[in-house]
């Protein structure tokens, strides 16, 4: 099999392992239509330990057959119908997708699947990323909470977001509606972007400055290894853009995601300003609250927004600034360049 080929196409897959298996863990472009649900993949497993593996696909055929092998058949003809190009895999490429394949042929569809399944895929776009390390240069793009890193790296051909990945802004206040991704996941859609970056011939790469976890996601160790020896780039960006950044980030496109509960989104806020109290202190904790709370108040009365950015620039002059001054300052040997967005571009651009 060709997984090269399957991550710079982008194919669509068909998982057909149970839904306990693909939660834990699929890959980019994936949907899951097992041909076994969680209950029949357990019976099947049990018989399969009693009694034999001939016996365990006996029982397997009895259990997906008549209606139910005939709406499993047609859920995948209809992804095939959609997505010509699709193949489909199960754990190891064994009974399950084969015997997929078959219910597939006598529908008239030609599908190929994974050799070696999900595992071999799996397996080979660890390598690759173990693997890229050799092909690449890695620059980190540093720079002070609001200083519009993300907004930068978006612009930018030969960068890798890992907060978009992992589905997280990054700070105690990077927490999302939606949840985060497995670490399987999250892993495998990093390698996707690697292969597909390093197959248009970059020789530098552009990350943010991460560390090596983002929100509970860790990024695979010889990798952050590897990027944490790259020089450093330092977006420079005046507070009072950084506020603006940061007021649209935390509070203008935040709040759309609790549109039909603001309450909630205080509290998540009130939740991270307590993660963070005793780095602030005690005193200056309960004043950040109590400036938050009036500007809540405020817009619940008002609509206003306004006073959000009190809150905004005291958590980025009294808590971040402090803080990144302090780990930059045990890195300076690192910092390669400073300068506006405009510079930074310019400069990537010699460098490239």
């Amino acid at each position: 099999m060709d997984f090269k080929s399957v991550v710079l196409n982008s194919t669509p897959l068909i998982d057909v392992r149970a839904p306990v298996e693909f939660e834990k863990g699929s890959f980019p472009n994936a949907i899951n239509l097992p041909l076994l649900n969680d209950e029949e993949r357990h019976t099947i497993g049990v018989c399969y330990k009693l009694y034999g593996n001939k016996e365990a696909v006996k029982l397997g055929h009895k259990l997906v057959s008549g209606a139910v092998k005939e709406e499993r058949v047609k859920a995948w003809s209809n992804f095939i119908k959609a997505n010509s190009d699709t193949k489909l895999f199960c754990f190891r490429g064994g009974q399950r997708s084969k015997i997929s394949q078959e219910c597939l042929a006598q529908a008239g569809y030609d599908v190929s699947r994974f050799k070696g399944g999900y595992k071999a895929f799996r397996n080979y776009l660890i390598d690759e990323t173990e693997e890229s390390c050799t092909h690449f240069k890695p620059i980190i793009l540093g720079g002070r909470t609001g200083s519009g890193k993300t907004i930068l790296l978006k612009t930018l051909e030969n960068s890798i977001d890992l907060e978009g990945l992992a589905n997280h802004r990054g700070s105690s206040f990077g927490k999302k509606t939606t949840p985060q991704p497995t670490q399987i996941n999250f892993e495998n859609s990093m390698a996707y972007e690697l292969i597909q970056k390093l197959d248009k011939g970059l020789k530098y790469l552009v990350f943010e400055d991460e560390g090596n976890r983002i929100g509970g996601l860790f990024i695979p160790k010889s990798f952050a290894d590897y990027l944490s020896q790259a020089p450093l780039i330092i977006l420079e960006t005046p507070i009072e853009q950084r506020i603006e950044i940061t007021f649209d980030e935390y509070v203008i496109e935040a709040q759309k995601m609790y549109v039909d509960n603001l309450e909630e989104w205080r509290n998540e806020i009130l939740g991270a300003m307590h993660r963070i109290e005793r780095r602030l202190g005690s005193k200056r904790h309960k004043e950040v609250c109590k400036t938050f709370e009036n500007a809540f108040n405020l817009q619940m009365k008002s609509g206003s927004l306004e006073a959000h950015k009190e809150w905004i620039e005291t958590l980025l002059s009294e808590y971040y600034d402090p803080m990144y001054d302090y780990q930059i300052q045990k890195r300076f040997e690192q910092v390669e360049f400073r300068g506006s967005s405009e510079e930074i571009v310019e400069y990537l651009a010699k460098k490239v």
